[in-house]
């Protein structure tokens, strides 16, 4: 079995140029939120503490005033409404030129309305960067995976997203994990009848081993603690995910490496807080996963 190495992040973080300018390490906009739901918060701020340069949340009202409170760091584009619906498509593709973006996350707390499928469906049709399909956006894709043919992505599922996506529901043990993984990234990007030599689409399959597949190389993450079972630690994978591929990471490197230093991370805060972790505890120390470089 092929476990990530600690020395995948010197794949990622490479001494810095002096004349480093501004959005030269990702401009990532995350696609997220709802009335109830402001996962995408932890989304944005796990991104920059990952290096992504410039964060852009975009999502109804409610999500982006709690994420624009939250942290100034956050630049938010509110949408009319409680939920993403097709209507706000045209204006999410707009902001994506406008800013520039580099990567997409879509998915952190949009919810599961029809209205909100239908979006999904139309976003990550239309949408032509590296992205990272997340949460209630890997349950809206499910019926219409062959939408993601091609496309340069991250789909991050636990279990139950999982078994949407493949109606297969994997057990605990890690060889059916990576047989389960494997078999659905090779159906999605063999889908058009033709197997690509490096396969774009690639599956992390979170649990107390993580499973990354494109279909053709599988790898396998330890790093974690079983108190990541609080909401959230999910949404800041997706965001660490995002800055990397932002940055021009290679997603199969990126998803690599996110799933690395989230649990890391998450290792470090569950050392001080224990049952009492948080994800914010878990973004906050980041930044001591990836200093050594």
């Amino acid at each position: 079995m092929n476990y990530l190495p600690d020395t995948i992040l010197k794949q990622v973080y490479k001494k810095r140029n002096p004349w480093s300018h501004k959005g030269q390490f990702g401009r990532l906009l995350i696609i997220g939120g709802s009335k109830r739901y402001a996962g995408m918060t932890f989304t944005g701020l796990a991104a920059y503490r990952a290096g992504c340069d410039l964060v852009y949340l975009v999502g109804p009202q409610r999500a982006m005033d709690i994420a624009a409170s939250y942290s100034p760091n956050l630049m938010t584009e509110p949408l009319e409404g409680d939920y993403l619906e097709p209507k706000h498509v045209k204006s999410i593709m707009e902001m994506v030129e406008e800013i520039k973006a580099t990567a997409v996350v879509i998915g952190p707390g949009l919810w599961r309305t029809q209205q909100t499928r239908k979006a999904i469906v139309e976003l990550i049709s239309r949408i032509q960067l590296p992205m990272v399909v997340d949460a209630d956006a890997i349950r809206m894709i499910s019926a219409a995976k062959g939408k993601l043919y091609k496309k340069n992505a991250i789909l991050t599922p636990h279990a139950n997203e999982f078994f949407e996506l493949s109606s297969v529901k994997v057990s605990d043990n890690i060889n059916e994990r990576i047989k389960a993984v494997n078999d659905l990234a090779h159906e999605i990007n063999c889908s058009g009848g033709v197997c690509p030599l490096v396969p774009p689409v690639n599956i992390l399959l979170k649990g107390h081993v993580d499973v990354i597949s494109n279909g053709v190389k599988t790898m396998l993450n330890k790093t974690g603690s079983p108190y990541l079972t609080k909401g959230g630690t999910g949404d800041s994978l997706a965001g660490i995910c995002g800055a990397l591929v932002a940055r021009g990471i290679d997603p199969f490197t990126a998803a690599c490496a996110g799933a690395y230093i989230n649990g890391k991370a998450g290792e470090l805060a569950a050392k001080k807080y224990g049952e009492g972790l948080i994800t914010t505890d878990l973004i906050e120390e980041i930044p001591s996963v990836i200093k050594y470089e």
